[in-house]
């Protein structure tokens, strides 16, 4: 690997180019970043992880073997036609924009490349990241094995097909929001019920950890580990039987139904723009 160029400057580049730096994937002198006009983020970057960054795209794309798609989707459209004469088949395009298809990504560079499209999430910045990955066929067996290291940089990788990314961005893509506002819930009712907020955030930290390590460890089911904690008669019941007259289940499930179709509708929005 000769080079990697970020085109993007925002949080989900900083979590990436932070678990390349920190775990020695890539020295940080072969990383390359630009932005659209934040000079100030672009210096934070070099000073904080020893990266190059310029607005030259020349300078960018000399030897570069790597490019990441990492600007907001909206954005995407512009920076990808400013860039297109600059893209080769033989530079690896890995994309983490939200609702933005590997066609649409050929169509706006005017060629057939060779494109991963990444879904992470924002637990990249703790390097504890859910990441689906799925490629085009024209990735090599190399390019993938190496994209799939990178992203480990940052949490867990799984492999799927594109078709699924609308799904992923449901469930795992926008997942920490929904675990935050369960957070929330549990944080007000602390307070409701004479807890500080300080003690409150402690416990229900450590409580979500605690299950997502017996989620993780354990072969049991969800529904048998809420089994196991619920006794008849008992204090867990009776929460339990609150959510359920609010059937809190199915607006979970509702929820993550919405954010998927939503992700979906997005993406044809945007294919459907750069027809036009």
């Amino acid at each position: 690997m000769k080079k990697i160029a970020f085109i993007g400057a925002g949080s989900m580049a900083e979590a990436l180019i932070s678990g390349l730096v920190e775990n020695k994937l890539v020295d940080s002198k072969r990383i390359w970043v630009t932005n659209k006009a934040d000079q100030e983020k672009l210096t934070e970057l070099q000073n904080r992880y020893g990266v190059q960054s310029t607005y030259q795209l020349d300078e960018i794309f000399q030897d570069t073997d790597i490019v990441f798609l990492a600007m907001k989707p909206k954005d995407a459209a512009e920076a990808i036609s400013r860039i297109k004469n600059y893209l080769t088949e033989e530079i690896l395009v890995i994309s983490v924009l939200a609702g933005v298809g590997i066609s649409s990504i050929e169509k706006l560079a005017e060629k057939p490349l060779a494109v991963v499209r990444a879904m992470p999430n924002t637990s990249a910045a703790v390097g504890k990241s859910a990441t689906a990955l799925a490629i085009n066929d024209k990735v090599s067996n190399e390019q993938m094995r190496l994209v799939s290291k990178m992203f480990e940089t940052v949490g867990l990788t799984t492999i799927v097909q594109e078709e699924q990314l609308d799904a992923v961005t449901g469930l795992s893509g926008s997942g920490p929001a929904y675990i935050y506002y369960l957070a929330e819930a549990m944080e007000k009712s602390a307070m409701d019920i004479g807890l500080e907020k300080t003690v409150a955030k402690e416990l229900i930290v450590q409580t979500l950890l605690g299950a997502a390590e017996m989620l993780s460890k354990s072969a049991k089911e969800p529904k048998q580990l809420r089994k196991e904690v619920t006794s008849p008669g008992g204090t867990t019941e009776a929460g339990i039987k609150i959510l359920d007259s609010y059937s809190v289940q199915n607006a979970f499930i509702d929820c993550i139904k919405e954010a998927a179709a939503q992700s979906k509708r997005l993406g044809k929005a945007f294919g459907s723009e750069i027809s036009v």
